[in-house]
């Protein structure tokens, strides 16, 4: 008998020892529960998010290989099959380039969630809690808009995947709620982000109000030529660029083109929102090497089509982004054009520069601004102000260069004049593609450089590395 109570006392102890000694307290690494502690470790979060964006399969590269160079702008040199088969039109689920784009959106929107999620319970102001928050807001935003735009129905995740509820599976959301979300996302961003004129230097480079209200205007007028389309989404549009423009505090055109993408002027008035980049140890960028030809020390893996720099500035010359933005001279020998916009006094020659990648310029909020007046009001004669401040800043101050009723008459002849001064302004910076399907211009715009384009291309296919893994998709 006492052997039997004996064996029963050692089993109930070594059962409470094993679960004692199975019950884990994380310390030698970082958890959800360990690490979001206080308001050093919530910016450190918001850091990470932000590193998101950096890599060159992300916003130094994959992000103008699969808009400019996936349209009538801008095609890759020979031997890159993923990046020729973009332009041609020929892409498949098992294009590489397009893999990128998906991957890389999904990684931002996953860090995002992760900081939306940890960082309310931390106790902080207030003032910095929101904005932390809205800037992560805005960066899940601009990951599900870059995944709307690309590829259509995506999922919708909107809370970081844990071991309860993993959501292995998500099955694809209607063009309604993505957009609905993204909308969400920036309406809070625009309300909890400091405004860009206070924000600290030590943190320039985050978003600010005007970050979100810049791209909540661009996303409503895609909206508008949607399916989803809401009636009141022009108008908002419009509301949102009025009070970047109104922002003089913060934001302002530069009077020289060339100075806004010259590295050594970074955080310059123009720039609405950037993917920054700096000298070692920051992370570089390598764009200038896939810009510039071979003999400026580049790779010249990116070129501009001869339709656009031949056709692409009526006005030759006088309108100085043709001298500032693209070339067919280097070094004193006639090359191919390419794109010559972005500049380093710094760079080496190598796959590092300071160029910052621009998401959002206040010219392109000018032009948006246009756009939005001609949905309210065709017959508004002001819609042509914007417009006509880019293109009187670009040189063209001639009466015959400024844009009216009278010379550009009717909604397609707008349109048309809207695109071409949007490709003249914008050229290199990753958003003709966009702005093409926008319009519903693709095919059209493909076709002057002889290619066709099927309806199966309009968008892009979602990888087939992430269907094999999900069903749903």
């Amino acid at each position: 008998m006492r052997t039997k109570i004996l064996t029963f006392i050692i089993a109930t102890l070594s059962l409470v020892s094993c679960k004692k000694f199975l019950t884990e307290k994380p310390g030698s690494f970082l958890t959800p529960s360990n690490f979001y502690q206080n308001e050093k470790d919530a910016i450190a979060a918001l850091n990470g998010v932000f590193s998101t964006l950096q890599p060159q399969s992300f916003y130094q590269r994959t992000v103008y290989t699969v808009s400019d160079n996936a349209s009538d702008l801008m095609y890759a040199g020979p031997g890159a099959a993923d990046r020729n088969t973009l332009t041609s039109h020929t892409f498949t689920g098992v294009n590489g380039e397009i893999t990128n784009w998906y991957v890389n959106n999904y990684k931002l929107i996953k860090n995002a969630n992760e900081v939306l999620a940890y960082v309310p319970p931390i106790s902080m102001a207030e003032v910095n809690k929101n904005n932390i928050l809205g800037n992560a807001s805005f960066l899940r935003a601009l990951g599900y808009f870059n995944l709307l735009t690309a590829f259509g129905e995506v999922p919708l995740i909107l809370a970081p995947v844990n071991a309860i509820d993993p959501n292995l599976y998500p099955k694809k959301a209607t063009i309604a709620e993505l957009y609905e979300q993204i909308v969400t996302d920036l309406r809070f961003a625009e309300l909890n982000c400091y405004a860009e004129k206070n924000i600290p230097v030590a943190d320039k480079g985050r978003v600010s109000s005007g970050s979100a209200s810049a791209l909540l205007a661009k996303v409503l007028l895609t909206r508008a030529k949607s399916t989803a389309a809401k009636q009141t989404d022009s108008q908002d549009a419009l509301a949102a660029c009025n009070k970047v423009i109104n922002d003089t505090g913060s934001y302002g055109l530069l009077g020289n083109y060339a100075d806004i993408f010259n590295s050594d002027n970074k955080y310059n008035k123009e720039v609405v929102f950037a993917v920054r980049f700096g000298a070692a140890p920051n992370v570089a960028n390598i764009t200038l090497r896939m810009f510039y030809p071979t003999v400026l020390g580049g790779y010249g893996s990116f070129l501009v089509t001869n339709n656009f720099f031949n056709n692409g500035f009526p006005e030759g010359n006088r309108d100085i982004r043709k001298t500032y933005s693209v070339s067919n001279t280097a070094a004193g020998a006639t090359v191919t054009p390419f794109i010559y916009k972005f500049k380093d006094s710094q760079w080496k020659k190598d796959n590092n520069s300071r160029t910052d990648w621009f998401v959002l310029r206040l010219a392109e909020v000018y032009l948006l601004q246009s756009e939005a007046m001609n949905n309210v009001n065709p017959s508004d004669p002001a819609k042509f102000n914007g417009i006509n401040t880019i293109r009187s800043r670009a040189g063209l101050t001639l009466p015959t260069d400024q844009l009216d009723l009278s010379n550009t008459a009717g909604n397609e002849a707008f349109v048309t004049a809207l695109l071409a001064e949007r490709a003249r302004e914008l050229c290199g910076e990753g958003q003709r593609r966009w702005d093409l399907l926008r319009f519903g211009r693709l095919k059209t715009a493909m076709a002057t450089i002889g290619i066709t384009v099927d309806d199966n291309h309009l968008l892009f296919p979602i990888p087939d590395s992430e269907k094999d893994v999900n069903s749903n998709l």
